[in-house]
């Protein structure tokens, strides 16, 4: 293979027309995130067409282009079908797609990230509450983009963390012990049942996840502090965000209590 065509896995995320016929993707790959061309696939005749859908796990062939590198084979590893076919986990698809955007730049090397993609689409494919999907995502992105919030030593004077801690900091980076609780006049209070379930899962895997037990107050607690600890870091709301609001979530039956 010639060093201007190169294959790749790649993780379709957005898309969009270019011209009369072509689209244009943007890609997550093991090597960073990527816009591509794709020529003629809007047209009836196109074979390449059913292969780069939004939302599916595909290896391609990719020409390196001036402006856009183009795709001239792509083949679907996984195609998501549940996710395309249910509008709580399309809705997530969108949600995780355009926080992968968010905090990634064209080009930059994001193995781990891409990793984490796999692993979360895989998730909202199998898993019935994507809600607890979403907040492992949230802190496993916030992780590997080194933002993670510090859930166990105060984030001030890296004293351990116990039951009385009840303020979430987004400028300071963490839960504040009780001598700094008052430090961020801006800080958040969390219950101690969030703030349990939020080091969960930071910690746990997804089969443990998939069989937490929460109530509908924590649910939304986690949700409401972590969108909130996201816009301090992205210092702008997500678009995503409002559409997933006006989705109802499954209800949870799961058999793990914290």
């Amino acid at each position: 293979m010639s060093e201007r065509v190169y294959r790749t896995e790649a993780l379709i995320l957005r898309r969009g027309d270019l011209g009369e016929a072509d689209r244009w993707l943007m890609l997550a790959t093991p090597t960073g995130k990527r816009r591509v061309k794709a020529r003629g696939v809007r047209k009836t005749t196109s074979r390449l067409a059913g292969h780069i859908e939004l939302f599916t796990h595909v290896d391609m062939l990719l020409a390196r282009g001036r402006s856009f590198d183009i795709v001239t084979q792509s083949q679907v590893i996984s195609p998501f079908t549940r996710i395309h076919a249910d509008l709580a986990r399309l809705g997530g698809a969108y949600y995780v797609a355009e926080l992968y955007d968010a905090f990634t730049c064209d080009g930059e090397e994001q193995q781990t990230l891409f990793t984490l993609l796999q692993k979360t689409f895989h998730a909202l494919e199998r898993i019935d509450h994507g809600d607890l999907v979403l907040r492992t995502y949230e802190l496993q992105l916030l992780h590997a983009a080194g933002y993670q919030p510090s859930l166990h030593t105060c984030p001030v004077c890296q004293t351990p963390l116990d039951e009385t801690a009840h303020q979430l900091s987004a400028t300071l980076g963490g839960v504040l012990c009780m001598d700094h609780a008052h430090t961020d006049s801006a800080a958040q209070p969390i219950s101690l049942r969030a703030f349990k379930v939020l080091r969960y899962l930071q910690r746990e895997s997804w089969t443990n996840i998939e069989r937490l037990h929460l109530s509908d107050d924590v649910r939304e607690e986690i949700e409401r502090l972590l969108r909130w600890y996201l816009r301090h870091m992205l210092e702008h709301d997500l678009k995503t965000v409002a559409f997933l609001e006006t989705i109802d979530h499954p209800q949870i039956r799961p058999t793990i209590r914290i």
